[in-house]
């Protein structure tokens, strides 16, 4: 048996989960994994800018699910966050993560959120501990 178990509650993708993100519409693009988001009101920190809790969340999550994806269960070790500028709400954003190395059980990821005109918002490099 797994480590790890899917309930369908995690915060980021869980379908169950009344209060998540609720983020489904995880893709391939070329060699990228990519999701799309549309922060709301009840995502933000500041007045119509989005929490920066929930930006990390985003490129964790699209970081996480890319492994999942490529059949490999793994948990965060690390993971280093870069803030370029605000999101405001009702904006969407695009989440894209790329694998940067494999050693061992180790895996280093990178992931960017961008907007739709493709301006940075976001940066996150991640090392993800197989299970």
């Amino acid at each position: 048996m797994s480590p790890v178990k899917d309930d369908c509650w995690c915060f980021a993708c869980g379908p169950e989960n009344p209060h998540g993100l609720h983020l489904d519409d995880f893709h391939h693009d070329g060699d990228d994994y990519v999701v799309t988001f549309v922060p709301q009101r009840h995502h933000q920190g500041w007045q119509g800018i989005t929490h920066g809790g929930i930006v990390a969340t985003l490129l964790d999550e699209v970081m996480t699910r890319m492994l999942y994806a490529q059949g490999r269960e793994a948990v965060t070790a690390e993971l280093r966050v870069r803030y370029h500028r605000s999101l405001p709400t009702g904006q969407p954003v695009e989440a894209r993560a790329r694998t940067i190395e494999t050693r061992g059980r180790l895996i280093r990821t990178r992931s960017d959120l961008s907007d739709r005109q493709g301006t940075l918002i976001a940066s996150a490099e991640g090392k993800f501990l197989l299970v």
